[in-house]
């Protein structure tokens, strides 16, 4: 089968890639899905969309596929958002206010309702009540995104491949060893990339053409040609018996018509990536694989390279914060350490502090999240833990070392981790 092609991206946030100049490359559009209510990531969503839920110190979970479009030259983006999304839709409008001499931006769209007085009932349905969008831009393509994924992508390959394949739809799987593909959507294609099937947590998940022991996942990213889109995306709104999902309905569908393509992630060259952390991928909707993420960042080698700035993850703008700071014999150990943070006398290690944390005297941060404003006082222990946005911990006081007493007072994951929601006082 075919896979990603072997050269690194030539695009740019100018929009000049390989497709040659401007005039001549495709029309494309990207959609980005943003409305999830992230449930399992509760309470980091308690109060804001699973999108907008900070990570590495500086990022907010959606800057990922946002900077894989731009970095690809994709500047036509429209997000679209729903559940409680003042904190995204403030982060697209401070963070992300891209302009420049071609048609480029990016867009927050909230619910517009224009198909009834109701809400998005499916992220299929989320597009049909946004065709006027795609109606507007007229693309030759259309991008579909999730906003929830931690990895780097240089999607001008995948659409090389698409328009390479001849076919409607193309969804990019990763390849995941056998025995783990029962818990996704996975994908069964000939040696050509044509999807056969498509099976959602199948109890015996297929092979891929050339590897037996590995089988393609959906990574919910896809590719459609414009017009075939549009035409399944009407079918589906008529059909009462439908999710109107575009994972369990529409890319199904094509299936059947034998119209759906399968790019492997393993082939996407971005530059700058090492041996370690080539084709990562992590869906951090829950809490453990959240955890797991952060940790992936902070060793000697990572898992996941933040560092790379050839291909770099673009956030919000922190210059108006102070460098970190480390006094009175403050210190931190393999950890991330954000500006404006502050580490007067406690000791971190193997953690990830976001922008404007104290650390006080005594205090001591193990293997934890801490994310923006929150404060640690003198002699609290912080272990195995995430602590949201502006969580005050008390002087003396301990988390993640008594589980009963955590249990009692927070919501502990299936993996040990305990989560303070924000704003609290502990």
């Amino acid at each position: 089968m075919r896979v990603g092609n072997s050269h690194a991206s030539l695009q740019s946030v100018t929009g000049t890639n390989r497709f040659g100049s401007v005039k001549n490359q495709p029309n494309v559009l990207s959609i980005v899905l943003a409305g999830g209510e992230g449930k399992r990531l509760f309470p980091l969503t308690e109060d804001r969309a699973k999108p907008a839920v900070p990570f590495g110190g500086t990022y907010r979970l959606i800057d990922f596929v946002l900077s894989n479009l731009v970095n690809a030259g994709f500047s036509k983006i429209a997000v679209l958002t729903q559940y409680k999304s003042h904190s995204l839709d403030r982060h697209i409008s401070q963070s992300w206010n891209i302009s420049g001499p071609v048609s480029q931006y990016i867009a927050s769209v909230p619910a517009q309702q224009r198909r009834g007085k109701r809400w998005y009932n499916g992220s299929a349905d989320a597009i049909v009540q946004s065709l006027n969008l795609i109606y507007d831009e007229k693309p030759d393509y259309v991008i579909v995104f999730g906003a929830d994924h931690v990895y780097r992508m240089d999607p001008a390959q995948m659409l090389e491949d698409h328009i390479a394949s001849g076919r409607a739809a193309t969804v990019a799987g990763i390849r995941v060893p056998r025995r783990e593909a029962t818990a996704f959507g996975c994908i069964q294609s000939d040696e050509d990339g044509k999807i056969t099937e498509f099976l959602e947590k199948p109890a015996d998940p297929p092979g891929t053409p050339d590897d037996p022991d590995q089988t393609f996942a959906s990574m919910g990213n896809y590719i459609f040609t414009t017009q075939a889109l549009i035409d399944a995306l009407l079918r589906d709104e008529k059909n009462e018996d439908s999710n109107h999902d575009m994972g369990g309905d529409i890319i199904p569908y094509f299936v059947e018509q034998g119209e759906a393509n399968v790019y492997d992630f393993s082939g996407n060259e971005v530059p700058g990536v090492t041996d370690r952390d080539r084709g990562y991928w992590r869906d951090v909707g829950t809490i453990d694989s959240y955890y797991e993420a952060h940790m992936d960042l902070i060793s000697v080698h990572p898992v996941f390279n933040l560092y790379n700035m050839t291909w770099p993850i673009h956030s919000t703008d922190d210059s108006n914060l102070p460098p970190a700071k480390f006094v009175q014999g403050g210190i931190a150990q393999a950890s991330m350490v954000a500006p404006g943070s502050i580490i007067s006398g406690g000791t971190v290690r193997n953690s990830v502090l976001a922008t404007d944390v104290h650390i006080e005297d005594g205090a001591t941060v193990e293997g934890s999240v801490l994310l923006p404003g929150v404060r640690v006082a003198k002699g609290a222990v912080v272990r195995h833990a995430i602590l949201d946005k502006n969580v005050y911990v008390r002087e003396g006081e301990i988390i993640g070392v008594d589980q009963a007493r955590d249990e009692s007072r927070f919501k502990v994951s299936p993996g040990g981790v305990v989560v303070v929601g924000k704003g609290e006082v502990v």
